[in-house]
């Protein structure tokens, strides 16, 4: 299994679209094949520390599960890779926003900080909806040790796997009423995007607006995703 490499321009290219508008959409990151056998891990036991039914605590319909340690080399492989280029991003909307806290520049670092903390446990994580299903709007949050930024990758094929099913973030911002963003993705594609909240310019500078991501409707077939979070949960 493979993922495409980000190059530094496209790294430039994604902290525009986050400061502008909350999302970027990374193209074409995971070939087929790689969707395909990403998704197929969904069924092995052993892989995984816990499954969610999303209907018994009210998160909306579906299910996934969390990856145990240690995680699937390609699922460790993209976390590490994406970790410092949005650590850069990360320390600039926390200064932006006058939040100390800094993140390292090294992915291991940061998850001995999480271990300190007592977040210890891993959550990369599977997610499978079938007809009907959907996702509630929500943060992933996990802890007190926060991560700003997260990315979820579509495995499944739109149009041929199933339909409807699309990811949708929702912006809070002070005094004003929430904005929706409903960001089209094929297979293969990642969305990186907040996991709470990210700075906004305004007239007197920076403010904070807060944001939640879901799943609309699934209407028919089965959808696939992989979430890549990189804080370790309690």
């Amino acid at each position: 299994m493979e993922f495409r490499k980000i190059e530094g321009p496209e790294w430039t290219t994604v902290a525009s679209a986050l400061d502008a508008q909350g999302c970027a959409v990374v193209e074409n990151l995971l070939p087929a094949d790689t969707c395909r056998a990403i998704a197929g891990l969904y069924d092995r036991d052993g892989l995984f520390r816990n499954r969610v039914v999303m209907a018994r605590h009210s998160f909306g319909r579906g299910e996934y599960q969390y990856f145990n340690d240690p995680l699937p080399q390609i699922v460790a492989a993209l976390r590490e890779a994406i970790y410092l280029p949005l650590a850069r991003i990360a320390n600039h909307w926390h200064d932006a926003m006058g939040i100390e806290a800094w993140f390292p520049a090294n992915h291991s670092a940061f998850l001995d900080i999480c271990r300190r903390g007592g977040q210890t446990k891993p959550t990369p994580l599977l997610l499978k909806y079938g007809p009907g299903d959907y996702n509630c709007l929500h943060q992933d949050r996990y802890g007190d040790i926060v991560f700003p930024l997260q990315m979820t990758v579509l495995l499944s094929a739109p149009a041929t796997d199933f339909t409807g099913g699309e990811f949708v973030l929702t912006e809070q911002r002070p005094r004003m009423q929430s904005r929706a963003e409903v960001v089209p993705l094929r297979q293969g594609d990642a969305v990186i995007f907040p996991v709470s909240q990210r700075p906004v310019r305004g007239t007197r500078g920076f403010y904070r607006v807060s944001l939640r991501h879901g799943v609309s409707r699934i209407r028919s077939g089965t959808r696939y995703t992989l979430g890549v979070i990189l804080h370790d949960a309690a």
